[in-house]
C-alpha cells in the first residue's frame, strides 16, 4: 500500500502516522494519507516564512512565469492527477467530472500569469506625487474542502503565488492525496519552500487559524466551519477570504419552454453530484408551467447513469463520504414525512458498498421544510410552486446563505431586474453556476467574506500602500 508523504519546503517528509483514505465507490483503500502534528505546521511555516523575503522580490515578469510554469507542469501531469482525484472524490473521469477540474486548474493558473500588479497613479504633477501599491500579505495558509479538492487548491494557490506570497495548503482529510501529489509537482517548478503541504483533522485547521506566522487564511467550506476560522484568525487579526455553504434558489418564470431549460436546470443542480457550493439547491417554478417543468426534469433526470467514475459512460459517482451521505438521506426522509412527492429516486440501494444515491427530485415541498431551507449538497433537488414574482423572491432571500442565484426566462430585461433582488454574490440568467477566472466571485450574509477570481480576489492576498511624497 503507497503511503504519502508531506511536502515541506521543497522536500517529501515522512510521518509517523497515516491514516486510510477510499474510494467513495467502492469502500477500498486507495492509499494511505501523512497525519501531520503540531510541529509539522511550524515546519511548514517556517520554510514559507524563509522563503517568502526572496520570492516576494522576485520581479513581476518572474511571478508571471512562475504561474506558466505551474500551469505548464499540472497540464503534462493532468491524467495522473484526474484519477487520483476520481479514486478518492468518486466523480467520473469524464463529463464534468475530473478530467474537466484538471482543465480549470490549468485556465486559472495561466489566467494568474495575466493579473496586473502596476501600481495606481493617484497624483503625479509638480505638487506631488501619489502612488498606491499593492504588497504581499506573507504567508497565506489555504484550508480546502473534498468536493473540489485540486480546483479550490488552485483558486487559493494562484493569487498568492502571482503576488508574491508563500502558502501552506491543507487539503480535506477525505480527499488528501491528488493534492499532495499536485503540490509536490508544483513545488518541482518554484523556488523552495514557496508552497507546502500538510494534512490532517480539524485540530491542524484550527492550528493554522491561530498561528502567528501565518499572515492570511484562505477558507472554501461550510459556514460552521468558517465561523470557527474566523474566530481562530481574530487575535493575530488575519486577512481573511471565506467561501462558504449556499442554498442557491432558481426561479422559473412561466415564459420559459420546459424542455429547453431542463438540461440546464439538471446540471445547474447536481454537478458534481450535487456537492458544489454554487450549485442549484431550490427550484422555485411558476403554477402556470410547474407540472410540465417536473416532467421535462424527470425525463432528463432519467438518463442519467449513476456509478463508479472509472467505468465509461458514468454520469454521477458517490456522495463522497458516510457522513455526507447519511446527512443527505435524512433530508429526504423528513421531505416525505412533509408530503414531498417524489418524482425521482429518493430509495438508495443499501446493499452495496459504495455511497451511491440515486438522482432524486421531490414535488410539493415549500419553505419550512428542511430540504428546502438546508443545504442538502447532494443528488437531491426540491421543486416548489410558485404564482407571485414578489412573494418568491421573499422565498428566495428567505434564507441565511446568498452565494448564488438565478432567473429562467425569455425576457431578458426583467430576468436582469429580477437577479438584482436576489440577496445572492452571483445571479445567472437562464444558466446557474459557471465561473470564470476574471469575474469577482463570493458570497454574502453567511456565505462567506470577500471574494475570489480576476483583480478583486488578487487584491484580497495584498496589502495596500500608499507612497505619497
Amino acid at each position: 500500500m503507497e503511503k504519502y508523504d508531506l511536502i515541506i519546503g521543497g522536500q517529501k517528509i515522512a510521518t509517523e502516522q497515516h491514516t486510510e483514505v477510499r474510494n467513495p465507490a467502492t469502500n477500498e483503500v486507495v492509499a494511505l494519507a501523512p497525519v501531520s502534528t503540531l510541529a509539522h505546521l511550524d515546519a511548514a511555516v517556517t520554510a514559507a516564512k524563509d522563503a517568502f523575503p526572496a520570492y516576494s522580490m522576485s520581479g513581476d515578469a518572474a511571478l508571471r512565469d512562475y504561474c506558466n510554469k505551474v500551469a505548464d507542469v499540472i497540464e503534462a501531469n493532468s491524467e495522473e492527477l484526474a484519477k487520483l482525484v476520481t479514486l478518492e472524490q468518486g466523480k467520473p473521469l469524464d463529463g464534468l467530472g475530473s478530467r474537466f477540474e484538471l482543465g480549470g486548474c490549468v485556465g486559472w493558473a495561466r489566467h494568474a500569469s495575466s493579473l496586473s500588479m502596476e501600481p495606481e497613479i493617484i497624483q503625479d504633477d509638480n505638487e506631488g506625487r501619489v502612488a498606491v501599491y499593492q504588497k504581499p500579505v506573507g504567508v497565506v495558509g489555504s484550508i480546502t474542502p473534498w468536493n473540489w479538492p485540486l480546483m479550490t487548491a488552485i483558486w487559493h494557490l494562484m493569487p498568492a503565488i502571482r503576488s508574491g506570497n508563500t502558502a501552506i495548503i491543507k487539503p480535506s482529510p477525505y480527499t488528501p492525496l491528488s493534492t499532495l501529489r499536485m503540490i509536490e509537482l508544483i513545488a518541482g517548478v518554484l523556488p523552495d519552500g514557496v508552497v507546502n503541504c500538510i494534512t490532517g483533522d480539524g485540530e491542524i485547521g484550527g492550528a493554522m487559524s491561530a498561528h502567528e506566522g501565518i499572515a492570511k487564511i484562505v477558507f472554501t467550506g461550510s459556514s460552521t466551519t468558517g465561523g470557527k476560522v474566523m474566530a481562530g484568525a481574530s487575535e493575530t487579526i488575519k486577512r481573511l477570504t471565506l467561501e462558504l455553504g449556499g442554498n442557491d434558489a432558481g426561479i422559473v418564470l412561466p415564459d420559459c419552454d420546459p424542455r429547453q431549460i431542463a438540461e440546464g436546470l439538471f446540471w445547474g443542480a447536481f454537478i458534481n453530484n450535487g456537492q458544489t457550493c454554487a450549485a442549484l439547491k431550490r427550484l422555485y417554478v411558476h403554477d402556470d408551467i410547474y407540472d410540465e417543468v417536473c416532467r421535462e426534469l424527470t425525463d432528463f433526470a432519467k438518463g442519467i447513469v449513476v456509478g463508479n467514475g472509472l467505468q465509461e459512460g458514468t454520469h454521477l459517482g458517490p456522495i463522497q463520504n458516510r457522513m455526507q451521505y447519511d446527512k443527505v438521506a435524512n433530508l429526504v426522509e423528513d421531505a416525505r414525512a412533509h408530503g414531498g412527492r417524489f418524482l425521482l429516486g429518493g430509495d438508495p440501494d443499501a446493499a452495496g458498498e459504495g455511497l451511491f444515491y440515486p438522482v432524486t427530485l421531490v414535488a410539493d415541498v415549500d419553505n419550512g421544510v428542511r430540504l428546502v431551507d438546508e443545504e442538502q449538497f447532494g443528488p437531491v433537488l426540491p421543486i416548489i410552486r410558485f404564482s407571485d414574482i414578489d412573494d418568491v423572491i421573499t422565498r428566495a432571500n428567505d434564507n441565511p446563505n446568498g452565494l448564488g442565484g438565478s432567473i429562467w426566462t425569455k425576457d431578458l430585461e426583467r430576468g436582469r431586474e429580477l437577479a438584482r433582488r436576489l440577496e445572492c454574490g452571483t445571479a445567472w440568467i437562464n444558466n446557474h453556476g459557471p465561473v470564470r477566472p476574471d469575474v469577482p466571485f463570493g458570497g454574502v450574509k453567511r456565505s462567506g467574506l470577500g471574494v475570489e477570481f480576476g483583480k478583486w480576489g488578487l487584491a484580497e492576498y495584498t496589502d495596500l500602500q500608499v507612497i505619497n511624497g
